[in-house]
């Protein structure tokens, strides 16, 4: 037996989903999985990008053996269903790591398509509990394991703090900052006072805040730059339209999605501010790796009851935690779960 996996071509390498996608392919081929397809490559050009990757998918076809495990990575668009029907003729099974649901932020595919393109695998890993009920709940009857967390594998490392900070703490958010889909964050000054903000990505429209001193705005910095230098003392996850809960397609979908910046802020050595219904809050609770909340509305109060010696106890379980990231440790346990060692 083998376990295997099919690597592709990858496009925007400054996107988070580029990043995980390339960063599992990494973890596999550390615990000595067998690359079926092409190597890996990086194009942002769309016509070379479509070409590569159905070469790989072709390759694939010709090396798969009786009894391999194929480990794949969705969503796989048009190839998915095709590659799991090739793998079941030749005898081999099926273990799909999934990113993104088509049916949850983009509509790109309804419920019970989902579930039924998703049952032509033999196995699934889950990013967390909640959207392993989901599944199950939309008729979905495949084994899972839950990742849990989103590995992020860099060299790069946080200076160490020499000193707690103390109230008031200052937020980081990473991400799009256009008002399309984080409308939360041009609320934020009218129930905010003593906070302030170091806002990283695309798209912030400065125009629109009446108090552009509360946010520091770093535009666009490269993930190992950013790990090695970021500013805040807290992360924050957060997506919608409202600072009240999370809402919209994006803020619903927190429910059942791990976002890859919750990994990126915790490779900064950053807690975590999450919603309380999310996915997430499970894992930050049990971790002891932040604060859950139902509203932005309460998070002055809430940080401003937060000791430097408290502070100091969730900075030391994000630390421990985030060497964990920086190996692949989340992946290669769930594998281990699955039983899929080499």
């Amino acid at each position: 037996m083998r376990n295997c996996y099919l690597s592709r071509n990858y496009k925007n390498m400054r996107s988070a989903g580029s990043k995980a996608k390339t960063d599992m392919e990494r973890i596999w081929a550390e615990e000595g999985f067998v690359n079926l397809g092409l190597a890996q490559t990086r194009s942002d050009n769309k016509v070379y990008s479509f070409f590569r990757t159905l070469a790989s998918v072709c390759a694939m076809c010709f090396r798969i053996r009786r009894g391999d495990v194929l480990f794949l990575q969705y969503p796989f668009k048009k190839y998915f269903a095709f590659v799991c029907h090739v793998a079941h003729r030749r005898g081999a099974r099926v273990v799909t790591l999934i990113h993104d649901l088509g049916s949850f932020r983009r509509k790109k595919l309804t419920v019970p398509q989902e579930i039924a393109r998703l049952s032509h695998a033999d196995a699934l890993i889950t990013l967390n509990d909640a959207m392993a009920d989901w599944l199950r709940a939309q008729g979905c009857q495949l084994p899972t394991t839950s990742l849990g967390i989103w590995d992020y594998l860099s060299d790069a490392r946080p200076v160490p703090r020499e000193t707690m900070p103390a109230p008031p703490y200052s937020i980081l958010y990473a991400g799009s900052l256009g008002m399309r889909k984080n409308r939360f964050l041009y609320q934020l000054e009218h129930c905010l006072r003593d906070l302030s903000f170091h806002l990283y990505g695309n798209g912030f429209e400065v125009d629109k805040i009446q108090h552009p001193e509360r946010f520091t705005y770093h535009g666009f910095v490269d993930s190992d730059q950013l790990i090695a230098t970021a500013q805040g003392d807290f992360g924050l996850v957060w997506d919608g339209d409202s600072v009240s809960t999370c809402t919209g397609n994006f803020g619903e979908y927190l429910r059942y999605n791990n976002p890859h910046k919750a990994s990126l802020y915790i490779r900064c050595h950053l807690p975590l501010i999450v919603w309380d219904e999310s996915g997430l809050a499970p894992f930050v609770r049990t971790h002891r790796i932040g604060i859950c909340l139902h509203s932005l509305e309460d998070l002055e109060e809430t940080l401003s009851r937060i000791s430097p010696e408290e502070y100091a106890e969730l900075y030391r379980h994000v630390v421990q935690l985030s060497n964990d990231l920086a190996i692949g440790a989340m992946l290669r346990a769930a594998i281990k779960r699955m039983g899929l060692n080499s």
